[in-house]
């Protein structure tokens, strides 16, 4: 039903995915890099990003296209195989992980941090496998040592909020995490309808009562549900406080500082469609409510597609509406209370090429978007992309640019 993350990599072919995350600086240890003193706000408006499928971008070039500091890693699951061990994907262990290190690593250079998102659509989740809440928290607590984590999202939606047993155990690990690391930044997703959410929802909230757990913000996904613009939104929104009012007891201030928003950019699952203007009707709705949280999938599809309108398709590793790349995430960085960059930052200028030699393809061209396979001519050599770009100049980047230097024509 909430087909959202595109996972386009079966376990077998993660390996690849391992060799692009070179991109982002893979280094030859697992351990990462200091984290980031940053303020909650900023956890608060971390957009998704899959580090390691669905064509991730350079993390970098977005924090400096946009001014982001925060990206929300997605997914810790189980092994696909079973067991209660963490994996990225249900594929990578993360006890043995580097490539995820070093996109965190290259995040936090530049002054950023990360949150690590657990469950998602698809997949078996650790609550489903690890068999009690200190179990699971056990699991999720290998990933905040491992990556030395300020902040982490628990992802609850379908199958996986329709196993009672499994939500038991997902919000207990959460409160045992809250308790076991003090300060953490915790929210808790789960699916959006027009009555705020559904039934299977409100019983995971029932269950954070019961077990007296509040985290940070419960953010609800207002999409995939007939949700067709940004009025549709924010009177889900306005349905879900009231939901957080009756389950604990909250006035609606309160409930909206504990209530957040998880939306889709460009065209969804299903075939709706949210530009730049639904996401700043519903950017001005949440800050003008003291909302907790804002936040969208994903940072992998935040660019154009070609065509534009992708033929009317949803991709996982672009919009399908036209746009400038990393629109979406610039009002991330706005609810986060930052401004973004007037323009794009200044470019390397572009040499004149020579030598043309021979070439049969098509010179590379700094406006043209390109995707993994295109093949350019530039200085008499010919280039082949590894990954989605746009005005990244073949060769200045070394050998982990988006660049395969195939030789002279």
């Amino acid at each position: 039903m909430r087909t959202r993350r595109f996972r386009s990599l079966a376990a077998a072919g993660l390996a690849a995915a391992l060799a692009v995350a070179g991109l982002a600086g893979v280094v030859a240890t697992s351990q990462t890099a200091t984290a980031a003193t940053l303020s909650s706000n900023w956890y608060a408006a971390a957009p998704y990003l899959m580090p390691l499928d669905n064509n991730p971008p350079d993390p970098g070039a977005v924090m400096d296209a946009t001014g982001l500091k925060a990206f929300q890693l997605a997914f810790i699951l189980a092994p696909n195989g079973g067991g209660c061990t963490p994996t990225w994907d249900g594929a990578g262990a993360v006890s043995s992980d580097t490539a995820v290190a070093g996109v965190i690593n290259t995040i936090r250079a530049k002054g950023g941090d990360v949150s690590v998102s657990i469950g998602g659509y698809g997949g078996t989740k650790l609550g489903q496998t690890c068999g009690t809440p200190e179990a699971t928290a056990a699991a999720y607590q290998q990933v905040i040592n491992k990556y030395s984590l300020k902040a982490m999202d628990f992802d609850l939606e379908e199958p996986e909020y329709e196993n009672t047993a499994a939500i038991h155990n997902e919000i207990g690990a959460a409160k045992i995490l809250q308790q076991n690391n003090p300060g953490i930044y915790i929210s808790v997703t789960t699916a959006g309808t027009s009555a705020g959410t559904g039934w299977f929802g409100t019983q995971m909230l029932n269950e954070a009562k019961s077990q007296g757990f509040t985290p940070n913000n419960f953010s609800i996904m207002p999409f995939d549900g007939g949700f067709n613009n940004a009025a549709a939104q924010t009177s889900a929104l306005t349905s879900f406080n009231s939901i957080l009012q009756s389950t604990f007891g909250w006035s609606a201030a309160t409930a909206y500082a504990h209530e957040g928003f998880s939306g889709m950019n460009g065209r969804s699952d299903t075939g709706e469609y949210f530009y730049q203007a639904d996401f700043q009707t519903v950017l001005d709705y949440a800050t003008s409510h003291g909302m907790a949280r804002f936040t969208f999938w994903s940072v992998n599809r935040d660019r154009q597609c070609s065509p534009p309108d992708n033929n009317g398709t949803t991709s996982g590793t672009c919009s399908s509406v036209t746009q400038s790349a990393y629109d979406f995430t610039k009002y991330s960085v706005k609810f986060a209370g930052a401004t973004p960059p007037t323009s794009t930052p200044t470019a390397t200028p572009t040499p004149t090429p020579t030598n043309p030699g021979t070439c049969t393809v098509a010179a590379w061209s700094s406006t043209a978007i390109y995707v993994a396979g295109n093949e350019v001519s530039y200085t008499g050599h010919k280039w082949k992309a590894k990954w989605w770009t746009q005005n990244e100049v073949p060769g200045t980047t070394g050998e982990w640019g988006v660049w395969l230097d195939e030789g002279a024509c």
